[in-house]
């Protein structure tokens, strides 16, 4: 039956048995499309702070930019860790729940951090927040494949993930400047403080989970057994790939761009420098058009379609004026979001059951690509500047491209609508 836009008929019977979809247009869909904004906010925000500060901390703590970026790299490769188990949590204690206590002890973790006397507490701290963040993607994603008629779920994967992108643009930007105009710890506890307030709010919008169903009994034999299926089904294991590759490109490049732009012959502030992650507006911009898209062209077309942007982006950061390397962060950034949120919002249909544990896998390999990736990533900055770092990145969206085409191709030889499905 076919909903109308007022609170009592926000659901409908969905083609998968007797699910009960929030369909698009209602207040319901609209307050978890809020709930889950906020909560990507929150999220990116905490996560992708320190980010503008690496140059900072390279003096204060007396450290070269490859070590300086364990503090991202730390966060994100515990970040990877907790999702993995944080799905398979969420299938006992449920999807909000578990949400809002991540978001809730991250936040405290970030002011930890602030506080940190010390390079290795605050290391320390940051590895704790990862494990705290772990709660929100990956259930998340579980969420909206559970709640959402598949109808509207390109539009809410993708306004999550444009929430992503604000959050990380608020974090870098907020964060760069506030710093340079007090300090840095002021500036991490600020956002801390600012990050338990979005908790209160996300709690407060996202409806209690209608299809959701808990599985109290669940050992460690089960999640593996469900880990193994997924890790056989060869569309899951492409789109794992390519969260790996899109995401390692993304935070190499973000990483070092604030060192060369802090350098000759630019000599920018770090205010200044930090300003460039103002381009995360064309990121959220991308992702909410990218699952429009995918809902009427089929993901695999989109798919591709980001991941050629990105390196046509990575490209023109080669060009020496500001201007160039400007324009080529913002193309960079709108590539990796199409492809990011088409491939995240794929990895629920392709999954079919289990959809936790299947985000769970897809967001581990994304951020083990942050995390490996992007500490890689210094070295080559070191060895050989930015030609290096592109050079890096480049290689690594053409492997995403190549793995767009596959499961473009594997879906369309299988059957022709597995493309879109």
């Amino acid at each position: 039956m076919k909903p109308s836009n007022d609170v009592d008929a926000s659901v409908s019977l969905g083609g998968f048995g007797s699910n009960l979809w929030t369909a698009r247009g209602t207040r319901a869909y609209r307050r978890v499309s809020l709930a889950l904004f906020v909560a990507g906010f929150s999220t990116f925000s905490l996560l992708y702070a320190v980010q503008p500060l690496l140059p900072s901390f390279t003096r204060d703590f007396r450290v070269g930019p490859a070590e300086a970026s364990l503090a991202l790299s730390l966060t994100t490769g515990f970040l990877a860790l907790a999702i993995l188990f944080a799905g398979a949590v969420s299938e006992s204690l449920g999807r909000r729940p578990v949400m809002f206590a991540s978001i809730c002890l991250a936040a405290v973790l970030d002011i930890a951090s602030a506080l940190a006397p010390d390079w290795r507490l605050l290391l320390a701290a940051r590895a704790l927040e990862g494990l705290a963040l772990g709660g929100v993607p990956a259930v998340a994603m579980a969420y909206l494949g559970e709640e959402i008629d598949p109808a509207g779920l390109g539009r809410a994967t993708g306004l999550f993930v444009a929430g992503n992108a604000f959050g990380g643009m608020a974090g870098r930007v907020g964060v760069g400047v506030l710093a340079s105009w007090t300090s840095w710890r002021v500036a991490l506890a600020g956002l801390g403080v600012l990050d338990l307030g979005i908790a209160l709010a996300f709690i407060g919008l996202l409806p209690p989970s209608r299809n959701f169903v808990r599985r109290a009994g669940a050992d460690l034999a089960f999640h593996v057994a469900v880990w193994r299926r997924h890790l056989t089904n060869g569309r899951l294991m492409l789109l794992f790939l390519i969260g790996f590759l899109v995401m390692g490109t993304f935070v190499t490049a973000y990483n070092y761009v604030g060192f060369r732009l802090q350098a000759a012959p630019y000599g920018l502030s770090q205010d200044q420098a930090s300003a460039i992650f103002v381009v995360y507006l064309f990121g959220m911009a991308a992702s909410w058009t990218a699952g429009a898209l995918a809902d009427r062209l089929g993901r695999g077309p989109v798919l591709m379609a980001g991941s050629l942007v990105a390196l046509v982006g990575l490209s023109i950061t080669l060009a020496t004026p500001l201007a160039a390397v400007v324009l080529g962060i913002a193309v960079l950034t709108i590539g990796f979001f199409v492809a990011h949120s088409v491939a995240s919002g794929w990895v629920g249909p392709a999954a079919g059951e289990a959809k936790a544990h299947a985000a769970s896998l897809y967001l581990l390999a994304y951020y083990l690509g942050s995390s490996l990736m992007g500490s890689a990533g210094g070295w080559f900055w070191i060895s050989h500047g930015w030609p290096g770092v592109a050079a890096f990145s480049g290689a690594m969206l053409a492997l995403a491209f190549l793995a767009a085409l596959r499961l473009q191709w594997a879906a369309k030889l299988t059957n022709p609508e597995a493309a879109n499905s």
